[in-house]
């Protein structure tokens, strides 16, 4: 995750559609009609938060690694999701280094940080307000739990321009030096299953079984005059693996995280737009261009929502962390056949059906009503065999049967008929 600047709080997002040259700026996340700061959290980590705080859920203070591996109980996320960073990207930056790296796990709607000897960070995604950031102290073993608070400086990073400017997530991918601060940055304004792997993994542990030969993982650099060398920094090299709750930075949690993040980003910062629009807080987009943005707004879920852009793995050999497809496809909705948005491929692409399981997700869930209708709408056009469009072309027919059984027998909202 990465620490960039301070942006103004006057700052509006601005969006140049397809087939136009006019600019259309959308208010910002605290400003009317949003008001972001003022808004009481809903996300899935608020509603456990003072149970934790009084002591009513019980966590093992025994240590840091118990408090962290029963605070991820709690919250229903695997240990197995857990992928390493060692860059110093992160409101955490004094404590994070190829000797410390930071870790992170995540579900669907809530994703947690933490660095050996610091504090815990947590982002829950609230439905209509996308990014909640809290962080608050390991209690020691016979101390009270400690007080959880909202981190708002988070919002400098995680509402920044390159994801949109609302409350979203954040990936970049970074040749740490030596001490892990960053020589060279790419790909800051891209996220989600698209992006190439040769561009990501920078400043991250990779371990697993692949044959993703070129990436930026397990790498630091130095520069000079001559530019820059690279150096090997395996995982438990400069650290030991038994501080974290389990020996991994397994490849599908890299995919799973970085898809997700897209996901959140994309329809997070869509709910901001619409809502903005159907509000009239974006003069230059009046009632008679509000169809035409919202079918242009929904066709772009669509196209992450079903793997357009996904880029191919095939020849990669990805083979999943066992405990990590265990505990991923536990959580499937089966439908009657068995199968389920859950159900990995892993030889061209992540998953059998190229629907995304985040459609269950709270960042789906929050959509405005409105643009929801258009993204059933459109999806339903996607998943047409008869339709046979060419932005959906690479989806075969059989695929579009099982996708379309799978959320009617999964998906108690979707519009009646579909």
């Amino acid at each position: 995750m990465t620490l960039r600047s301070f942006f103004s709080i006057f700052y509006l997002a601005p969006i140049i559609w397809a087939n136009s040259p006019e600019t259309v700026e959308f208010p910002h996340f605290k400003k009317a009609p949003h008001e972001y700061a003022s808004r009481t959290p809903t996300d899935a980590f608020s509603r456990i938060k003072d149970r934790i705080q009084s002591g009513t859920v019980k966590l093992d203070h025994s240590s840091p690694k118990a408090y962290l591996t029963s605070l991820l109980e709690s919250l229903g996320i695997s240990p197995s999701t857990q992928t390493l960073v060692f860059s110093t990207t992160s409101l955490q930056l004094s404590r994070i280094s190829p000797s410390n790296p930071r870790s992170i796990y995540f579900n669907e709607d809530v994703y947690i940080g933490w660095v050996p000897g610091g504090k815990i960070e947590v982002l829950g995604i609230d439905p209509n307000w996308g990014a909640m950031t809290y962080i608050f102290d390991v209690p020691r073993p016979g101390s009270p739990p400690s007080p959880i608070q909202r981190a708002t400086r988070c919002m400098n990073c995680h509402a920044s321009p390159d994801i949109g400017g609302y409350p979203g997530l954040l990936v970049s991918s970074v040749v740490p030096g030596p001490g892990g601060g960053s020589l060279d940055s790419f790909r800051q304004e891209e996220t989600g299953h698209g992006v190439a792997l040769e561009n990501r993994f920078g400043g991250w542990h990779l371990t697993g079984k692949h044959n993703i030969s070129k990436h930026w993982g397990n790498l630091t650099g130095t520069l000079s005059p001559q530019g820059m060398t690279k150096f090997p920094n395996e995982p438990g090299q400069r650290f030991s693996l038994t501080r974290y709750p389990v020996p991994t930075s397994d490849v599908l949690a890299h995919l799973l995280l970085e898809h997700q993040i897209g996901f959140v980003n994309r329809f997070i910062s869509a709910t901001y737009r619409v809502r903005a629009v159907l509000a009239g807080s974006v003069p230059a987009l009046g009632e008679k261009e509000i169809p035409g943005f919202l079918q242009r707004e929904a066709k772009g879920l669509v196209s992450y929502l079903l793997f357009a852009d996904e880029v191919s793995l095939a020849d990669k050999g990805i083979v999943g962390d066992s405990t990590l497809v265990r505990d991923f496809s536990s959580k499937s909705r089966k439908a009657s056949d068995g199968s389920s948005l859950r159900d990995f491929d892993l030889r061209s692409r992540m998953f059998r059906f190229r629907c995304s399981y985040m459609i269950y997700s709270a960042s789906f869930r929050g959509l405005p009503s409105r643009l929801k209708e258009h993204v059933f709408l459109e999806l339903d056009r996607a998943l047409s065999p008869k339709l046979d469009l060419r932005e959906y072309s690479y989806l075969p027919a059989a695929e579009k049967l099982s996708i379309r059984r799978i959320l009617r027998e999964t998906m108690p909202t979707l519009p009646e008929g579909w």
